[in-house]
């Protein structure tokens, strides 16, 4: 074996987390495969992994041996399949993390016929709605929605996304339906518990910007939760379409002040910024923005 195969070793170690573990998914002696990692850490002079009986932990000349390895593998990867003759299918694993309430209602069904086209393709999903590290947890491409901070990954637009104002049938009912800013201020917001400030920035018929500071009694950290709220009569909502369109579509929500609009906001696809993006990255971002389209179905609610 070359330094090549030795480094898909050393990255199915840290990957399975033992070297039990990797010797049994590679199919090769417990032995041979330590005996590949003592070559290694020879040729480098330094120690990558700190063993015990049971698993394996990263030093911090490993950790950077691990990603630089997942980068020239990847490389090596993308040669292969750029000069093959058969194109069909994607192999290896592609990590993916994306927003919690976009990623269950709206991208699944994409990451469905996505993967029923490449079936040798093995994804792993990390749901959640903090923003991690990239390359610091190996991920490959990441989801995110609104406006993105300045960093080295690059991006790429996947679908717009608008927020909408509504309450239930039932609350303006009893409350009474706003048709001005003066209106709107005495009515009770439903709000996400990250943000402090109970106001909506809004854009007036005439092209103005327009702050609306309201009162809050509910909050949560949940866009479904705060819909559910709204649909039961316990205040207004301002929710991107994609989780309250249904609920428009189907009377349980009313929109509120339409001859109001807000800045439109963007979902991207993000990645590290590489000389060489892997055919999977590069096939995953072309699909999921092709799936959504520039007029997503839930802009129009």
């Amino acid at each position: 074996m070359g330094q090549l195969e030795n480094m898909q070793i050393f990255v199915s170690v840290v990957e399975a987390g033992s070297i039990t573990k990797a010797s049994e998914q590679l199919n090769l002696a417990k032995s041979a495969v330590s005996k590949r990692l003592l070559d290694t850490e020879q040729l480098l002079g330094v120690k990558l992994l700190n063993r015990t009986t049971r698993k394996s932990s990263l030093t911090e000349a490993g950790n950077l041996y691990y990603l630089k390895s997942k980068q020239v593998l990847e490389q090596v990867e993308e040669i292969n399949f750029e000069v093959s003759s058969s194109k069909a299918q994607l192999k290896g694993s592609l990590k993916v993390s994306v927003p919690q309430s976009f990623g269950l209602s709206h991208l699944m069904p994409a990451i469905e016929c996505f993967l029923s086209q490449h079936s040798e393709l093995n994804i792993d999903l990390d749901f959640g709605d903090r923003v991690v590290d990239l390359v610091e947890h190996g991920i490959d491409v990441a989801v995110r929605i609104g406006h993105l901070k300045d960093s080295s990954l690059k991006a790429k637009i996947i679908a717009p996304v608008s927020h909408i104002i509504c309450a239930s049938p039932s609350y303006i009912e009893k409350q009474g339906m706003p048709t001005n800013i003066d209106a709107l201020k005495k009515h009770c917001l439903l709000r996400y518990s990250q943000s402090t400030l109970c106001r909506l920035d809004l854009i007036d018929p005439e092209g103005k910007p327009v702050s609306v500071t309201m009162k809050s009694n509910h909050s949560a950290n949940s866009g479904e939760c705060l819909r559910d709220l709204a649909i039961a009569g316990h205040g207004v909502v301002n929710l991107p379409k994609f989780i309250v369109w249904q609920a428009i579509k189907n009377a349980s929500l009313t929109p509120l002040m339409t001859d109001y609009t807000q800045p439109q906001m963007n979902i991207y696809v993000v990645y590290p910024q590489t000389r060489f993006l892997p055919q999977k990255v590069r096939h995953f971002i072309d699909y999921i923005a092709e799936f959504f389209g520039k007029h997503p179905y839930w802009e129009d609610c």
